[in-house]
C-alpha cells in the first residue's frame, strides 16, 4: 500500500469514528460501569451460603491435591466452575471474594451475550442498550450474579449458545457450528439443566429463511442445519465425555434423580407439583423482576404480536423462556429461584422490546412527545423501581423484600453463614495469642458448617476444623479428649445445638442471623474444657 493510500484509509478511518454517536459510547461506559457497581460493591456482604463454602472447599481440596480434580462428581456435581476456582484462589487470601468473582465475571458475559443476541435478533440499537440496561438492574440477576454458585456460569453458556445457535442458522458454517459445540459442552460440564439448553437450540430454524445470500429451497437449507446441529451436538457430547476420566461419573444420573421426579411419577399426578411450583412463580417473578418489568414483557410480547411484527423472534425468546421454567414446574423436586436463572434473562430482552413498543405508541399518541424522551422517562421510573429494591442488596441484605424461600435458605436458617467472618477473626486473634494448636468442632460434615469456616483455614496448620455431627446433643467425647494437646471450640447453630446447660463448654459469643417469621437463629461459638483441667 502507497503512502497515498495509507493516508486515505485513515481519513476514512477517522470519518468513520466520528460519525458514531457519542452519546451512544458515553451510555454503554455508563452502563458497563453500573453493572460493576451493582456487582462488586459490597459483594462479600451477604454471608456464605451452604452451597457456596461446599464449591470453594473443593477447590481447595482439588487445588491441593491433583487426583481430586473431578471430586464434585463425589455428589454428582459437574466441576467447571470449581476448576476455574481453583486456578484464581492464589488472587486473594479471601476464597469467597474469588468466587463471587467468577460469577459476576459470568454475569457480565451474559450481559455481553444479550447485548450482542438482542441487536441480532431486533436490529435495534435502542433494544440491545435497554435489554443490557434491564439485565443490569433487575434484582434477579443482581442477586446470583453476587454469589459463588454455577447458576450465573450456566446463564452466561446458555444465552451464548443460544447466540451462537441463531448465527449458525443465519450463515450456516461450520466453524460457528464447532464453536457452538463447544460452549454447549462447557455447559454441561457445568450443571445437568444444559440438556434444556441442548434441546432449545432447534428453534433456532426460525431464522433460516433470513439466509437469503444463499439461492437454496429452504428445505435444502434445513436439511444441511440439521447436519450442522450433529455436529454441535457432537463436540457437545465429546467435552460431556471427558467427565468419565473421573471416577464417580454415574452419581450424576443418580443425583439429578434427587431433583427430579420420574415422567412415569409425573403422569401419575400431573398437577403436583406443577400447581404448586407454578404458585411460586407467581410469587417469586414480580418480586424478583419487579412487577413494572413484568408488565413491560406482556406488553412486548402481545404488542408486537398483535402488531404481526418480528413475531419469530418474539416465539423463539418466549421458548426460551416458557420450556425450561414449565417443565422444571412439573418435574422438579426441589424448586428454588436460582434454578431457574438460566432460563429467565430472555424475558429481559422482551422487557426491553415492551419498552420500545410502549414509547412509540405513547409518541403517536402526543405527537409533541419525542419517543427517546418517552424511553427516558421510563427508564427513569424503572431505575426508581429496581434500585430501590438492589440498595438493601448493596448495604443490608436482611432488609431486602427477598421471597421467603430465597430469604430463609441465605438470610435466616443454618444454611445462612452470618457469624462464620466473625468467628473466624476469633480464632485468628487466639492464633496471634497462643502458642497452642486450635481444634474446631462444627456441627454437621458438610456445607456452611464445617466447609464454610474450614475454608478461611485452609492454609494454616495451626487450626483443624472437624465436623461432629449435627443436631448436637452432647458435648463430643473427641473435642473432650483434644483438650489435652489443644485449644478446642465448639461451632453451633442454636437452632441445631440440644444440649443443656454443661461447664465443660464455656459460651464465647452468640453471632445473630436475620430474623423469620419462626424467631431468630443464632451461631454458637464455645471454648470446650475437659472437667479435670
Amino acid at each position: 500500500m502507497t503512502g497515498a493510500e495509507n493516508t486515505f484509509e485513515m481519513a476514512n478511518f477517522k470519518r468513520q469514528i466520528s460519525k458514531i454517536d457519542r452519546k451512544l459510547i458515553l451510555g454503554w461506559t455508563a452502563l458497563v460501569l453500573l453493572f460493576f457497581l451493582l456487582r462488586l460493591m459490597s459483594l462479600t456482604l451477604l454471608p456464605v451460603f451452604a452451597d457456596e463454602a461446599i464449591y470453594v472447599r473443593w477447590a481447595q481440596v482439588m487445588r491441593a491435591e491433583p487426583t481430586l480434580r473431578f471430586l464434585p462428581l463425589s455428589d454428582g456435581k459437574q466441576p467447571f466452575f470449581m476448576w476455574l476456582l481453583m486456578f484464581l484462589l492464589p488472587l486473594t487470601e479471601d476464597p469467597l471474594l474469588v468466587g463471587r468473582l467468577i460469577s459476576v465475571l459470568a454475569g457480565f458475559g451474559s450481559f455481553i451475550g444479550i447485548t450482542l443476541l438482542s441487536y441480532f435478533l431486533f436490529r435495534d440499537k435502542k433494544i440491545s442498550f435497554l435489554s443490557a440496561f434491564l439485565y443490569t438492574v433487575i434484582p434477579y440477576f443482581v442477586f446470583f450474579d453476587r454469589l459463588a454458585l454455577v447458576d450465573s456460569l450456566l446463564s452466561m453458556l446458555a444465552v451464548w449458545t443460544y447466540l451462537l445457535a441463531v448465527l449458525l442458522a443465519h450463515y450456516l458454517r461450520l466453524d460457528l457450528a464447532m464453536i457452538t459445540g463447544i460452549i454447549l459442552g462447557a455447559a454441561f460440564l457445568t450443571k445437568s439443566p444444559a440438556i434444556f439448553v441442548a434441546f432449545l437450540i432447534l428453534p433456532s430454524a426460525l431464522f433460516l429463511h433470513k439466509n437469503n445470500r444463499l439461492k437454496k429451497p429452504y428445505l435444502l437449507q434445513l436439511i444441511k442445519l440439521g447436519g450442522f446441529w450433529l455436529v454441535v451436538y457432537f463436540f457437545a457430547f465429546v467435552i460431556y465425555n471427558l467427565l468419565r476420566l473421573g471416577p464417580n461419573f454415574g452419581m450424576i444420573a443418580t443425583r439429578n434423580q434427587d431433583y427430579i421426579f420420574p415422567i412415569r411419577e409425573v403422569f401419575r399426578h400431573p398437577l403436583d407439583p406443577l400447581k404448586p411450583h407454578l404458585n411460586d412463580l407467581i410469587t417469586w417473578l414480580p418480586n424478583l423482576f419487579t412487577p413494572p418489568v413484568i408488565l413491560l414483557i406482556f406488553l412486548g410480547v402481545f404488542m408486537r404480536w398483535l402488531m404481526k411484527t418480528d413475531r419469530r423472534q418474539i416465539l423463539f425468546l418466549v421458548s426460551l423462556f416458557i420450556v425450561p421454567i414449565f417443565t422444571q414446574s412439573a418435574v422438579a423436586r426441589v424448586f428454588a429461584p436460582r434454578y431457574l436463572l438460566f432460563a429467565v434473562w430472555p424475558a429481559v430482552i422482551l422487557a426491553a422490546v415492551g419498552i420500545d413498543c410502549l414509547s412509540k405508541y405513547l409518541g403517536r399518541c402526543n405527537k409533541r412527545l419525542p419517543e427517546g424522551w418517552l424511553q427516558g422517562v421510563i427508564v427513569t421510573l424503572l431505575l426508581f423501581f429496581t434500585l430501590s429494591y438492589v440498595r438493601w442488596l448493596l448495604v443490608d441484605p436482611a432488609q431486602a423484600p427477598l421471597p421467603r424461600k430465597m430469604r430463609s435458605g441465605y438470610l435466616e436458617e443454618w444454611t445462612s453463614g452470618y457469624g462464620i467472618k466473625e468467628a473466624v477473626s476469633f480464632i485468628n486473634r487466639r492464633v496471634a495469642e497462643t502458642n497452642r494448636n486450635i481444634l474446631v468442632g462444627t456441627e454437621g460434615y458438610f456445607g456452611t458448617l464445617p466447609d464454610g469456616f474450614q475454608m478461611y483455614f485452609d492454609q494454616n496448620r495451626r487450626v483443624i476444623v472437624v465436623g461432629v455431627g449435627q443436631p448436637v446433643r452432647e458435648v463430643p467425647v473427641s473435642l473432650l479428649n483434644a483438650t489435652v494437646d489443644n485449644e478446642v471450640y465448639l461451632l453451633v447453630n442454636q437452632s441445631r445445638f440440644l444440649v443443656g446447660q454443661d461447664a465443660r463448654l464455656i459460651p464465647i459469643a452468640r453471632y445473630p442471623k436475620a430474623s423469620g417469621p419462626n424467631g431468630q437463629d443464632f451461631l454458637l461459638l464455645f471454648q470446650v474444657k475437659n472437667e479435670s483441667s
